[in-house]
């Protein structure tokens, strides 16, 4: 079974180019058979990501949750799946211009992690895998786990909205840019929306964490580097909401705020992992 899903994954990693290449060949063609046909991909390689998702978890006998690959394949289906809501609700294909090279990246960030995993099962066996630490045998695993996927899903989507806000005036008028992608009010709202759900779910996910740490660790906030910067994240995105409903502060500001962020939720899952081990290092 663990071939089977390797496999499942390494057809979606294919997808996830064959998605982005797409998009890519619209906003170059200017064809709108190849928007519908990009749309329809990036659904197609949602459906085959979460079906290798499944089979991880049947090979797994558990929720597939609890290492760095599996946390990192989940992270580029939820930025797959809120990149399209998001292009379906607000008729803004073009932004799966700019969201599936990043959708790419962490998915081939999780092809990474799936190496080092394959390496370790020769060496040790599946159960050096399929078996968890006794922190991460727990009810709360798939709440946690799930609301933080879903909040770093949303603050990605963000974060590509930020970016291209910032190169909103360099869009030639009348052109094909101009044409395709919403003014800068409405492009500041859409980000808004994003920000606010993933603040909504990592809210959840930091108040969940915290009942979890009493019951495994005997204390609700150990300061550990993966909660201390959890908080950090989650208060970038507070001053962004603070700012924003209280000073009226939009446009340019927010924008760069909100690449602040998703540069911090970044830090907070790899940089953490990888520079700063501690209870939430799980490999």
């Amino acid at each position: 079974m663990i071939q089977a899903e390797s496999i499942v994954f390494l057809i979606t990693l294919v997808l996830y180019f064959c998605v982005m290449l797409l998009y890519f060949l619209y906003v170059a063609i200017k064809k709108p058979a190849l928007e519908k046909l990009a749309i329809r991909a990036q659904a197609c390689v949602l459906i085959v990501h979460t079906a290798a998702i499944v089979l991880r978890g049947i090979a797994m006998g558990r929720l597939p949750m609890a290492n760095q690959y599996e946390f990192s394949t989940a992270f580029a289906w939820a930025l797959c799946l809120v990149s399209l809501i998001f292009i379906l609700k607000f008729r803004f294909p073009v932004l799966g211009a700019f969201s599936s090279p990043v959708t790419l990246l962490i998915a081939l960030y999780a092809g990474l992690n799936k190496l080092n995993e394959m390496k370790v099962i020769a060496a040790n066996g599946a159960d050096s895998i399929r078996n968890l630490m006794p922190a991460l045998r727990s009810s709360w695993l798939g709440i946690h786990v799930s609301t933080v996927i879903i909040a770093y899903g949303a603050f990605g989507v963000s974060f590509v909205l930020s970016i291209i806000f910032l190169l909103r005036d360099r869009m030639k008028e009348n052109g094909f840019w101009d044409q395709h992608i919403p003014k800068k009010e409405k492009l500041d709202t859409i980000s808004y929306r994003s920000v606010s759900l993933g603040m909504m779910f990592l809210t959840v996910t930091i108040n969940i964490g915290g009942i979890w740490a009493e019951n495994a660790w005997g204390s609700y906030w150990t300061w550990d580097p993966k909660e201390t910067w959890a908080l950090v994240t989650w208060m970038i995105y507070l001053v962004y909401l603070h700012l924003r409903i209280r000073k009226g502060w939009n446009g340019r500001i927010a924008a760069i705020i909100g690449v602040i962020g998703f540069i911090a939720v970044l830090f907070t899952y790899i940089g953490v992992n990888t520079l700063l081990p501690g209870l939430h290092s799980y490999k």
